[in-house]
């Protein structure tokens, strides 16, 4: 069989380069190649367990391809052959291809702890037959214990919590999220987290997985034990680079190397999502970030550059910007935060504001949004920001993103003309990111005087 673009892995990045290289190339003959019987939404995961109660209330639905035309096939890619441009399947089909892009995503990273292969022991698998066996486990258990204090790991704590289950979060790290964001907004998600019960170990370390044949309990480095029904390791994840190693392409520990076009160390094959090697927006390092929405990003500049370079399509560097909700907590971030802006040896300042996301204040569910803008002290342009409040969070932080990625300046943005209403947003006397610019102002004008 033959196809013109074949893109390996069905998850969110394969898609959407399929049905973008399907609105750029209209003629060409697209085929997307995946292994599982059916698609998750990866950030959707924690709440199948909770929430959802159901792993097939989470799937991303085949007719966003077939619908377009393009070509889907379950199967599983076991060899590339580039000299002859020839996909081998399982199946024991040959594939002939033009174009061809990895969507592979990533594997849990899974730390090599005594009694990992215990029975109740879960890995993160984006795969539903996983999945549905994790479920349940999860209705069977009482005691759960997650290892990892990052966002999936306290999502997982937060909908395991309020469908009454016994959850603890073991975090190595002083504090949980405290990779993505600074302390101050860690600890008000470590207050939401305990007033729905789930107990914090941080700072402390598994040594061990306690069981027969199953587990039975987690042993910390300070001799603790907790006891549990069922242990969740949500550790991260690396680059499923497997295939791409094979292949000869170029390959580090963050991914496969890509250029900003989304190309490869070969000329007509690309790489896109998890897979796929990040270079930090600022700072032009190598990144792990493992984000549906830069994978997204990432997979529209490649569907639209397999022929030909469209110039103004290009990745310029990953900034991060995700939202969770804790409890009735929700938080944002894009950009660096001030800890990482104090270790790449930025010189910047802060801007704050506290203001409530509704107005009058005393409208029903009103709640009051923390915002932490960082800029460069020359110039004022955006380094980053953080964001904890209601749900509006989620998408102020997109604004905040925006602006970075756009090079504004504080000077700039406090001008900005930004709708309002009652019951959605703070008041337009006091907007929570520009009240935050302002105060940034204050800094970076008096220190240029």
């Amino acid at each position: 069989m033959k196809t013109d673009i074949l893109i390996i892995g069905g998850g969110p990045a394969g898609i959407i380069t399929a049905t973008t290289a399907k609105n750029c190339y209209p003629d060409k003959d697209i085929t997307v190649v995946r292994k599982e019987s059916m698609v998750v939404i990866p950030c959707g995961i924690p709440y199948i367990f909770g929430t959802l109660n159901s792993v097939e209330k989470d799937r991303i639905p085949d007719e966003v391809l077939t619908k377009n035309g393009i070509n889907l096939k379950v199967d599983e890619v076991v060899s590339i052959d580039l000299s002859t441009k020839t996909a081998r399947l399982k199946s024991g089909e040959d594939l002939k291809f033009e174009k061809l892009v990895l969507a592979t995503g990533s594997k849990p990273s899974v730390p090599p702890i005594k009694g990992k292969d215990l029975d109740g022991v879960f890995p993160i698998y984006k795969d539903p037959v996983h999945l549905r066996e994790m479920l349940e486990w999860v209705r069977k258990s009482r005691k759960i214990v997650i290892i990892g204090g990052g966002f999936i790991g306290v999502e997982f704590a937060d909908d395991l919590a309020k469908v009454g289950k016994e959850v603890t979060i073991v975090e190595i790290l002083p504090h949980v999220l405290g990779v993505s964001f600074d302390e101050e907004f860690s600890l008000m998600a470590e207050e939401e987290l305990r007033k729905l019960g789930v107990i914090l170990k941080t700072g402390r370390k598994v040594t061990e997985i306690v069981g027969e044949s199953g587990v039975e309990a987690v042993k910390l480095d300070n001799g603790e034990k907790i006891d549990a029904d069922m242990v969740i390791l949500a550790t991260g994840a690396k680059p499923n680079t497997d295939l791409a190693e094979s292949m000869g392409l170029q390959v580090s520990k963050f991914g496969i190397e890509v250029d900003e076009y989304m190309r490869t160390s070969h000329p007509d094959v690309f790489a896109v999502g998890d897979c796929a090697a990040k270079t930090d927006f600022f700072t032009r390092k190598k990144k792990p970030v493992m984000l549906a929405s830069v994978a997204t990003a990432e997979a529209r500049i490649a569907g639209a550059n397999l022929y030909k370079i469209v110039a103004f399509r290009k990745m310029r560097g990953t900034l991060g910007i995700f939202a969770t909700k804790v409890g009735d907590l929700t938080l944002g971030v894009a950009g660096l935060t001030e800890r990482t802006a104090r270790e790449e040896g930025f010189d910047y300042v802060v801007g704050r504001s506290k203001v409530i996301d509704k107005h009058p204040g005393s409208l029903p569910g009103a709640k009051e949004i923390h915002t932490k803008l960082i800029f460069t002290r020359r110039g004022g342009f955006f380094l980053g920001g953080q964001l904890a409040g209601g749900i509006t969070v989620g998408e102020i932080v997109n604004l905040v993103g925006f602006a970075i990625e756009s090079g504004f300046t504080a000077a700039e943005y406090v001008d900005l003309q930004i709708g309002t209403h009652p019951f959605l947003t703070p008041p337009p006397t006091t907007p929570a990111t520009l009240k935050a610019v302002q105060d940034a102002l204050k800094k970076i004008y008096s220190l240029s005087r």
